[in-house]
């Protein structure tokens, strides 16, 4: 296992990070806290760090074209403004019929066209039911189920041409990551392969991120560690984190080159001094910039 430069976000700590997004027209990142309700800002220049607190969940989220944020919460896909008072303006987008009580979103992003992608899942893991479902939402409107069966759903991502999407479940009974062929006119992904099985590695396949060699860097939940997968599903990097959960990675910077890293409260040791930290990662490699929704 390598070591990287890894410092931690100070100020900050989450019960459950998730959701990174480098936001390139601000030049901040953006993540949420699911529990807790919140969206954070991290502005890169002066390093100051705040957050706005919604009146759901937010599991997801992305930057709009026209601005704002496009998030995948509780209750639906929703618009989200944030004012500068503090306040949180969302508007409920589309609500497949398939979320019922109990569910929620949960990963999500954008693929190299814009249009937005998220799944849902049931927010009782230990009950490991395979209600999960993979949605995209464009200017058409919500799709139907594109992707049933999934338990946890987690870990989208696009190859840099976007002609490859990977998906993953992260819950400790699937542990796997697929690959689909992608069609980037269309938005249809087809010919679904198992692409890794993180049950022959430390942790769960949780959130997930490319770099720009085409490699899908995703968080060993349980493991501690950034593992890095070559297009051929070989891993050809491992890096230590100081955390037991991290959650999910995401490129960001000027340069592509510093990776958020978000995590999660370990049960048990909430007194953890690291729990639920944020953290900046120089892998020695550069990501590829996120397209914003309708972008």
């Amino acid at each position: 296992m390598l070591e990287a430069s890894v410092e931690r976000v100070p100020g900050v700590a989450c019960a459950v990070g998730e959701s990174p997004v480098w936001h390139a027209g601000e030049l901040a990142w953006y993540w949420v806290d699911i529990p807790a309700r919140r969206i954070w800002r991290l502005d890169h220049a002066t390093g100051a760090a705040r957050h706005w607190t919604a009146e759901e969940m937010v599991a997801c989220i992305a930057p709009r074209a026209d601005g704002g944020l496009i998030a995948g919460m509780e209750t639906g896909i929703f618009a989200v403004d944030l004012g500068a008072d503090g306040s949180v303006r969302a508007e409920r987008l589309a609500a497949p019929a398939e979320l019922a009580p109990g569910m929620r979103f949960n990963d999500g992003r954008t693929d190299r066209q814009g249009r937005f992608w998220s799944g849902t899942m049931w927010m009782d893991m230990a009950a490991a039911l395979p209600v999960g479902c993979l949605y995209c939402y464009d200017a058409q409107g919500l799709s139907a189920p594109v992707v049933t069966g999934l338990v946890t759903q987690n870990g989208l991502a696009w190859s840099p041409d976007g002609r490859t999407m990977y998906l993953s479940d992260s819950h400790p009974t699937r542990r796997r990551v697929w690959a689909f062929d992608y069609d980037v006119d269309t938005g249809v992904p087809r010919d679904r392969r198992l692409f890794v099985d993180m049950a022959v590695y430390a942790g769960r396949p949780d959130g997930a991120t490319m770099d720009s060699d085409g490699c899908y860097w995703v968080a060993g939940n349980d493991g501690s560690s950034l593992l890095r997968f070559t297009p051929a599903g070989k891993l050809d990097r491992e890096l230590a984190l100081p955390v037991a959960k991290p959650s999910m990675p995401c490129f960001g910077g000027p340069d592509l080159d510093t990776l958020l890293v978000t995590s999660i409260v370990q049960p048990g040791r909430e007194d953890d001094a690291l729990a639920g930290a944020v953290l900046l990662v120089r892998p020695g490699v550069r990501g590829v910039q996120e397209v914003p929704f309708g972008g």
